[in-house]
């Protein structure tokens, strides 16, 4: 008996040292390492194939320079304004203007989206101003900017504000109208009051609407501090692509519009990574 005991024994064990040996390094499921940086690595190869032949077509001159710089056009023009010191001050002075504006639309938007979702009457009150400032053009506000605030930082700052100031608002009522009723059924049932539903129901709830709103009035600063700085300003981006246009440089708008569109994408890479950071964060039913 025991001799069959040990034979089983040892017959269990190689059973179970093939299994392990047969198993695979990657749960079924589980991206592999290509998988994971999938997006990445196909983003990467189209832009790099995009250059190519944006290259190859301003190279071959089918259109004047004037009309189509190609990307070393415009890689030499980067490096000009960069020997000319002036480049690295409109850099300066554009980021200061995107994130003071940005940065007060997100701290004054946000507690107003909710105030107004929360309590009716107050967003009875304000709705007709909402939607009357957020269906007038942002341009049409700056003369009156300049005349309040000059042609310095506050000009910008405002217009910047002002523009992404409603689609925070306006995504924040929308997550907190869309919350389902019978949390804040059960919630009150429980004697909850109106703080601990904010910091415990409502703000969670909202966070993948306050996110998206963000993103949205990113889009709007960015658009509001380069034509902000076209109309009057003493320097940035809009303006050294302003006076470049004016003398028909176009390989240096182009340096404008790379900077501008480079800084959204990083900024808006930033806001997707708090976003899928906090898309678990709301309550479940």
């Amino acid at each position: 008996m025991t001799d069959r005991a040990a034979q089983r024994e040892a017959a269990t064990r190689d059973a179970v040292e093939t299994r392990v040996s047969a198993t695979p390094d990657r749960i079924p499921g589980q991206p592999g390492p290509i998988a994971r940086y999938e997006r990445a690595i196909i983003g990467t190869v189209s832009v790099v194939s995009f250059l190519i032949f944006w290259e190859v077509i301003a190279q071959i001159r089918l259109m004047p320079e004037l009309f189509l710089p190609g990307p070393s056009d415009i890689w030499r023009a980067y490096l000009v304004l960069l020997k000319t010191n002036t480049l690295g001050r409109d850099i300066w002075v554009s980021g200061q203007e995107l994130l003071v504006g940005y940065g007060l639309a997100i701290v004054v938007g946000l507690p107003f989206g909710l105030l107004m979702a929360w309590y009716k009457r107050l967003g009875f009150a304000l709705d007709p101003f909402v939607n009357f400032f957020f269906a007038t053009p942002r341009t049409a506000m700056f003369p009156l900017f300049l005349i309040w605030f000059g042609l310095g930082l506050g000009s910008k700052v405002a217009i910047v504000f002002l523009g992404a100031f409603f689609p925070i608002v306006i995504n924040t009522i929308a997550g907190v109208r869309n919350l389902d009723p019978a949390l804040i059924r059960m919630a009150r049932s429980f004697s909850a009051r109106d703080w601990d539903l904010f910091r415990d129901i409502v703000l969670p709830g909202s966070v993948p609407f306050i996110l998206s709103g963000c993103r949205l009035g990113l889009g709007h600063a960015l658009i509001s501090v380069v034509v902000g700085e076209m109309i009057g300003a003493e320097a940035g981006i809009g303006l050294m692509m302003a006076n470049a246009g004016s003398v028909f440089q176009t390989a240096r708008v182009f340096v404008g519009i790379t900077i501008v569109a480079g800084a959204g994408v990083i900024l808006t890479l930033i806001l997707q990574k708090i976003e899928a950071r906090f898309q678990s964060w709301k309550p479940q039913p």
